[in-house]
C-alpha cells in the first residue's frame, strides 16, 4: 500500500470546528439562533478558520438545525474563513446552493446498515444520487468535501474493510470531490484501522486529500490523530468541548475536543493559528449554553503552564 512521509514539526495543521453542526445536532433543547451565531463567532475569534456551521437536513429529522440559513447569514466571516455545511441529499444541496458557503460536506456510510439508518438508502443508491448533488453545488460555485461515516467500523456490522472505504473514496474522486473525510461515527477507530484506511485510499485514489474526523468514544481519539500525522494527514475535525455523537448510531458519543486537539498539536510543535486561551473561553461559553459539564479536559484543567496561587492551595499537615 502507498505510504506518505510524517507531518514534520512546525507544519501548519488545519483544525476544522464541527461543534456547531455535529455537536449541536444532538442537543434536545433548541439552542436559539442568536446564541448559535454568538458561539460560532467566538470560535472564529479564537483563530479557527475552518468551521462546519450547520446542516441542511430535514427539520423533522433534526429540528435543532432548522435555522441553517439564518445562522449562515448571521455569522461573522473573518479573513481566510472556510465555511462549510453538511448536506445528506439533493434537497439539502439545493438549499445549500442559495447560501454563502465555501464548500459542502456530503455523507455516505461505508457500511450498508448504517447508511440505511442514516439516510434510508443503500450505499450504492446514495453514490448514484450523489452525481446530481455535485452538479447542483458545482453550478453554484461551492466546493464539495466527500464525507464517509463508519469509515473505521460499524456498530451494526463490525469490521469495515479498508477496501470498501477506498472504493467509496475513489467514487468521490471520480465525481469531483476536493477531498474525502473519514468519519469515526461511533469511536471504533484504532491506530491500526486508521493507518490501513489511509493507505488503501492512497492506493485507490492517488492525490485525493484525506481529512480525519474522530470521536472519543473509547478514549483513543487523540492517539488516532497521532497516527494520522505519522501518515502525513494535516486536516482534523473536532468539536468544541467534546460535543457530538450521532443520533442514528447506537453507542455514539462526542467528537474529539477542539481544545484538547489544539493543545496536543501545539505542545507537539505544530502550528494551528489558534489562541488556546480564547478557544477555552469559547468552550466555556458553549458549556454555559448547553447547561452541563462538557467532556473536554483542557477546558477543565487549562493549558499546561497555567499558574496557580500557592496561597489558595491547602498545605499538607505534619
Amino acid at each position: 500500500m502507498t505510504t506518505a512521509s510524517p507531518v514534520t514539526e512546525g507544519s501548519r495543521i488545519t483544525v476544522c470546528e464541527v461543534g456547531p453542526r455535529d455537536g449541536f445536532q444532538n442537543e434536545k433543547t433548541f439552542i436559539p439562533t442568536a446564541k448559535k451565531i454568538e458561539i460560532a463567532n467566538a470560535l472564529f475569534a479564537s483563530g479557527l478558520r475552518h468551521m462546519q456551521v450547520t446542516s441542511f437536513v430535514s427539520p423533522r429529522a433534526v429540528p435543532q438545525l432548522a435555522d441553517a440559513e439564518e445562522v449562515l447569514a448571521g455569522i461573522d466571516r473573518p479573513e481566510g474563513a472556510w465555511v462549510t455545511a453538511l448536506v445528506p441529499n439533493l434537497r439539502g444541496a439545493e438549499r445549500a446552493a442559495t447560501c454563502k458557503l465555501d464548500a459542502v460536506h456530503t455523507v455516505v456510510s461505508a457500511s450498508e446498515t448504517h447508511n440505511l439508518k442514516n439516510v434510508n438508502r443503500p450505499v450504492e443508491q446514495s453514490l448514484e444520487e450523489m452525481a446530481a448533488v455535485f452538479e447542483v453545488l458545482k453550478a453554484a460555485g461551492i466546493g464539495v468535501e466527500g464525507g464517509m461515516a463508519t469509515a473505521f467500523g460499524c456498530p451494526f456490522e463490525g469490521v469495515v474493510p479498508p477496501e470498501q472505504v477506498a472504493r467509496i473514496a475513489r467514487r468521490y474522486q471520480e465525481l469531483g470531490a476536493d477531498s474525502v473525510s473519514l468519519g469515526d461515527t461511533t469511536g471504533m477507530a484504532t491506530p491500526q484501522t486508521v493507518r490501513a484506511a489511509i493507505r488503501a485510499i492512497r492506493e485507490a485514489a492517488p492525490g485525493l486529500e484525506i481529512h480525519l474526523h474522530f470521536h472519543n468514544t473509547r478514549g483513543v481519539g487523540l492517539a488516532c490523530v497521532m497516527t494520522g500525522l505519522a501518515e502525513g494527514v494535516t486536516h482534523y475535525d473536532a468539536a468544541v468541548g467534546g460535543l457530538g455523537g450521532c443520533p442514528f448510531a447506537a453507542g455514539a458519543t462526542g467528537n474529539i475536543c477542539t481544545e484538547d486537539l489544539v493543545y496536543l498539536l501545539q505542545e507537539s510543535g505544530y502550528e494551528t493559528g489558534v489562541d488556546l486561551d480564547a478557544l477555552i473561553g469559547a468552550a466555556r461559553l458553549t458549556q454555559g449554553q448547553i447547561g452541563r459539564p462538557l467532556p473536554g479536559q483542557v477546558l477543565k484543567a487549562g493549558p499546561r503552564l497555567k499558574r496557580h496561587d500557592p496561597k489558595l492551595t491547602v498545605t499538607a499537615a505534619g
